[in-house]
């Protein structure tokens, strides 16, 4: 588990690194609590995927604080409903949502999307309209570049380095090792490999 922080400044910051065996609300809890315990006080926004363990666990270690639903799993699950021929065409319109500049827009933009695909792919409409609120918090934060707390890209150059540990088992100067993963670390959360979070 790799716990990231960002702040309304838009700096970053690695708030902890250890094991974590399940994903239950039980084990997310006990991880809040001790980031808790190691001076983190206050969450305005977690970003993460629809995962009910974790949402429940912040409702309960976070109170106020807003969710907000890792918008490329999020389109995965809606593409997933897509026949193949089509997915690049409708990726690409579905991407126009969260380009939008505010929350309204975003709003009209996905209703303009529903209208013109919900009779030939009715699943993947059906999919977005019952998830796009929660992807849509990160709107609620002008301040912050939504680039930095609508997404978890940044994170998918940190799994491919941590998912190599033959390269670390070759001679190299640990300083240079710990670099190469640092710089690839952003300001979220991932648990197994799969799990995403984003704190600010």
């Amino acid at each position: 588990m790799i716990a990231y922080g960002v702040n309304k400044a838009g700096e970053r910051e690695i708030l902890a690194i250890e094991p974590m065996f399940d994903e239950t609300e039980k084990s997310w809890r006990a991880f809040f609590r001790k980031l808790k315990g190691r001076g983190l006080k206050r969450l305005s926004l977690c970003i993460s995927d629809a995962h009910a363990g974790i949402q429940a666990a912040v409702r309960k270690e976070w109170l106020g604080t807003s969710w907000q639903r890792y918008k490329v799993h999020f389109m995965w699950n809606i593409l997933a409903k897509v026949p193949h021929r089509e997915k690049a065409r409708f990726a690409e319109r579905l991407k126009q949502i969260w380009m939008q500049p505010d929350k309204r827009s975003a709003k009209r933009m996905a209703a303009l999307v529903s209208e013109e695909y919900e009779k030939r792919f009715p699943e993947a409409i059906r999919c977005l309209e019952e998830g796009l609120e929660g992807s849509l918090q990160f709107y609620h934060f002008p301040e912050v570049d939504k680039k930095r707390i609508s997404s978890t890209n940044v994170l998918t150059s940190l799994e491919s380095a941590s998912s190599r540990p033959l390269q670390l088992r070759k001679p190299q100067t640990p300083p240079k090792v710990v670099e190469r993963i640092l710089w690839s670390f952003g300001s979220s959360i991932r648990a197994g490999g799969r799990r995403s979070w984003r704190f600010f």
